[in-house]
Formats: structure tokens, C-alpha cells, sequence
């Protein structure tokens, strides 16, 4: 699934134009992304939630030429399954 079914999902449950739609998933990518920047976590209960996780400064290898190389310590964002999306996706009916 990409945006594009996304905004079309939207539009055809809200009888929104594309153009709206597209507006309004937008501003949710935006105000995710712009928690996260700030290090809050994003609950989408019961589907989800969005966390950022901080990795360690480490050293790798360039594949190409075996080289060491030092990789620097980051932020990264992370998505945790809620229960109901496990359960949606392991074909497990809730009780």
C-alpha cells in the first residue's frame, strides 16, 4: 500500500476530493513526524504506536571494501504493534 491508496482510501469513506484528502494525510504524516523530532512517542491505540529509539555510536564494515568504519550514534524512529494489529494479522479473533 502506498500514500496514494492512503489519500484514496480517505477520500472515497469521507466523500472528500483527492486533493483534500491528500491535505489531510499530510498533515498527519506531518504532526507524527514533527512528535518524533521532539522524542514523544505517537499512541495510535489500538493500532500502534511510534517511538524513537537511540542507537549506540558502533563500528562497521564498508561491504565493498572491508574497511572499518565508524558509525555515529542516531535517533531512530521505531513502530510497535498494538495488540488488536497483531492479532488482525496472525488471524487471531479477539475474545
Amino acid at each position: 500500500m502506498t500514500k496514494a491508496d492512503i489519500v484514496d482510501i480517505v477520500a472515497g469513506e469521507g466523500e472528500l476530493s483527492r486533493r483534500l484528502a491528500g491535505h489531510i494525510v499530510d498533515r498527519i504524516l506531518d504532526g507524527i513526524t514533527a512528535s518524533l523530532r521532539q522524542g514523544e512517542r505517537v499512541a495510535l491505540t489500538p493500532f500502534g504506536s511510534f517511538v524513537v529509539r537511540s542507537r549506540k555510536a558502533r563500528e562497521g564494515r564498508n561491504p565493498k571494501t572491508g574497511e572499518r568504519i565508524k558509525i555515529a550514534a542516531r535517533n531512530v524512529p521505531a513502530f510497535v504493534a498494538g495488540k488488536s494489529l497483531k492479532d488482525a494479522v496472525s488471524g487471531s479473533r479477539p475474545k
